[in-house]
């Protein structure tokens, strides 16, 4: 479901080692589990609707090969600024400590940031169980890749995307910054929907969580900075 009710439930576990650290991890456990325990909503489509001139284009996984310059990002920037607010849009922004496309999911799902560490370590899971669907689009040994996305700020991909799509059964919608491609849609592979997750992508580099203007949750001024801001 979109924003306003966008907050999809998906399933997941986790398990830690330390005692201490377990204590922690448990608690964030239980707080998901209240919002698993919810029934899923239907897809309200508040932030589709609007899109709905947009003509989505294919996903291609892939890894991250380059950064843009800083003159090139900026003009990326206006141009998201622009469609945000011709579709009546706003982001949630998160930080830019490499784990932003992870805390913008984070943010759809449990209405929090703070849960990147979950997302990711599910996201990894599901790479690590299902090579066959993603060795493929990784030019690298594939070990070698999905230890370095069990990193705390090794930047997420396509790759990544299409597996969280995969793990969390989510239509993962992506409002670009790109001159020729405005709105990406990634589908999971094997089995329909039953989550929308709405992310903008800036640039190449970094995600936020979207949402309706109306609704989009009044946000405290971030205390890290954003990749360029």
């Amino acid at each position: 479901m979109m924003n306003g009710g966008n907050q999809s439930q998906c399933s997941s576990s986790t398990s830690f080692s330390s005692s201490s650290q377990q204590d922690t991890d448990m608690e964030d456990d239980r707080m998901i589990a209240l919002i698993l325990t919810e029934e899923y909503a239907n897809l309200d489509g508040a932030v589709a609707r609007r899109l709905s001139d947009l003509a989505p284009v294919p996903h291609i996984p892939r890894i991250n090969s380059f950064i843009p310059n800083l003159s090139d990002a900026s003009l990326d920037h206006q141009r998201l600024i622009q469609r945000l607010n011709l579709y009546g849009l706003r982001e949630v922004k998160v930080s830019g400590d490499g784990n932003c496309q992870f805390r913008a999911l984070s943010d759809q799902m449990y209405k929090s940031p703070e849960y990147h560490k979950h997302v990711r370590k599910e996201i990894v899971k599901q790479l690590k169980d299902s090579r066959s669907l993603y060795e493929g689009y990784v030019p690298m040994k594939y070990k070698r890749y999905y230890k370095r996305m069990a990193k705390s700020g090794e930047w997420g991909d396509h790759v990544t995307l299409q597996a969280a799509a995969d793990k969390f059964a989510a239509k993962i919608c992506l409002l670009t910054s790109f001159r020729d491609t405005c709105f990406i849609e990634i589908m999971p592979q094997y089995r329909a929907p039953r989550c929308e997750l709405w992310l903008s992508f800036w640039s190449e580099v970094h995600y936020n969580s979207l949402y309706e203007i109306q609704v989009a949750p009044i946000q405290p001024k971030p205390r890290k900075k954003h990749w360029l801001f």
